[in-house]
């Protein structure tokens, strides 16, 4: 869609509500990266006062809904022609392109400034980077070029937790590190799910998903390696100090029933293993980093 036709469009419909703002920041999408952002807050060593840690978590949930937003304006001529996407602000023409640029642009810089000044500066700046690797890296650059966007633009979303661990630290070490490693193993297997019974409005789109150009057999395989490389990568916290046996117990069942689906999708022929695999994806990771915050959150929980 142009901008052209969305001006024509908005022109017959109604002005933007707060709930239109709201979908722009993709809050659905947000509320996962806030936990573990959180949960990484939780896990690190040291101690974070309750105010600072409420501006940090905010900031997170800023920052990502910011992303959010300039990703619904840099896509939305291919959002106006996929099926899940069509329903969004911009392509209906409830905001205005521009408005939806300035309106993720200031909560970006509005987040990695507040960070910086009430937080840390080590925490500002990996936000900033995740929200500029998502926008200019992923969405500019990756997506719409190469199958293997979301597994090197889904770094993007395996930053919170390493936030939120400098957020209280002020830094960066190997434990922070090994859950980036898990979001970012996580994320293929994932949005690959998605994309096998949304194959077709990727292909109507033009954005190179996996299922698109190489084909299914090729994209299930390849979930199922990722779901293997993620079991080692889902236990490494437990061998680093910052998990206890409660975790380690859950990390292995939920990796092992991770697998099961991919295996499944591998010998399917229809779509419905597919959705339920990408249903699942979004409870493992949510259970895993809850398994992580609750041990922490019991005294004595190691």
């Amino acid at each position: 869609m142009t901008d052209l036709t969305v001006q024509r469009v908005s022109a017959d419909a109604p002005s933007a509500t707060v709930g239109d703002f709201i979908e722009l920041l993709k809050p659905r999408v947000m509320s996962l990266v806030v936990f573990t952002g959180f949960a990484g807050m939780v896990v690190a060593p040291g101690h974070l006062h309750p105010l600072l840690a409420s501006v940090a978590v905010l900031c997170i949930a800023v920052g990502a809904g910011a992303s959010g937003a300039i990703n619904m304006w840099y896509d939305r001529d291919i959002d106006a022609v996929m099926t899940r996407t069509a329903r969004r602000p911009i392509p209906t023409g409830r905001v205005a392109p521009d408005e939806a640029l300035a309106f993720g642009v200031f909560l970006a810089v509005a987040a990695v400034l507040v960070m910086g000044v009430a937080v840390n500066w080590v925490a500002a700046g990996i936000l900033a980077l995740a929200t500029l690797f998502y926008v200019f890296v992923y969405t500019m650059w990756l997506k719409r070029r190469t199958p293997q966007n979301i597994v090197i633009g889904g770094a993007a979303g395996a930053f919170p937790p390493m936030i939120g661990w400098a957020a209280v630290t002020g830094g960066v070490d190997v434990a922070s590190i090994a859950l980036f490693a898990l979001i970012f193993l996580w994320t293929p297997p994932h949005f690959w799910a998605l994309a096998l019974f949304r194959s077709g409005d990727y292909a109507r789109a033009g954005v190179p998903m996996l299922p698109v150009v190489e084909g299914p057999e090729t994209t299930k395989r390849q979930m199922l390696l990722y779901t293997l490389l993620l079991l080692p990568a889902a236990v490494a916290p437990f061998f680093l100090g910052i998990a206890g046996y409660a975790y380690l117990a859950g990390a292995v069942v939920l990796g092992l029933l991770f697998v099961l689906c991919a295996v499944r999708v591998l010998k399917s022929t229809d779509d419905k293993p597919a959705k339920q695999m990408f249903g699942f994806s979004i409870l493992y990771l949510f259970l895993l980093f809850a398994l992580l915050v609750g041990e922490h959150a019991v005294p004595g929980g190691f």
